[in-house]
């Protein structure tokens, strides 16, 4: 069974590795992201709820995007395993997290952290919003975000190597290495 969270700043690959790594196991992808983008574009009580705050300029508060991964986790298709992307975000998340995982008796193999430097990911970034047209992904935009990350997001690493659930594996090479790596670390 696989349950993994997957961590990294933006631009490291989570997203790709975690979209190849749940084919290869047969798991959902779990992007909060996305589970937020569909509860708003189904307009289910929660979607409702988080359209609410979105429409304010506001986070989404952190029960409310708890309760679209309890209600996801329940979906017939996770109950085998899942690969969690964008969340948790910080530590307070990442204990929220840990209660709903035992409330709901799915705990998590490990953390996989991807390592990528900072200019690598300017880079990759820089060039993905040229290719695909995209204003948000600018050099100062995403040093902006990469220092958000650095803020918020980055003591998750030590949280969870605190706690020996942390496996980082190395972005910064071919896609096909990193996919060994992480087959590797869930012996796929």
């Amino acid at each position: 069974m696989t349950r993994l969270i997957f961590l990294g700043p933006p631009g490291a690959g989570k997203g790709t590795q975690a979209d190849n790594l749940s084919r290869n196991c047969d798991v959902p992808h779990i992007s909060t992201g996305d589970i937020l983008r569909a509860a708003v574009a189904n307009a289910t009580e929660l979607g409702k709820k988080a359209q609410f705050y979105m429409d304010a300029g506001e986070l989404v508060p952190d029960e409310l995007i708890l309760n679209l991964i309890r209600e996801r986790l329940a979906e017939e298709d996770a109950l085998a395993g899942w690969i969690l992307d964008g969340f948790p975000r910080n530590v307070e998340q990442a204990t929220f997290l840990d209660e709903l995982l035992k409330e709901i008796n799915q705990p998590f193999e490990c953390v996989v952290n991807l390592e990528v430097p900072d200019e690598v990911i300017i880079s990759r970034l820089v060039n993905r919003g040229k290719e695909e047209g995209r204003s948000d992904d600018t050099e100062s935009t995403i040093r902006h975000r990469l220092e958000v990350y650095r803020e918020r997001t980055e003591p998750l690493i030590d949280f969870y190597r605190s706690r020996q659930q942390l496996v980082s594996i190395d972005g910064n090479q071919p896609i096909e290495d990193v996919n060994e790596d992480l087959a590797k670390v869930v012996q796929v």
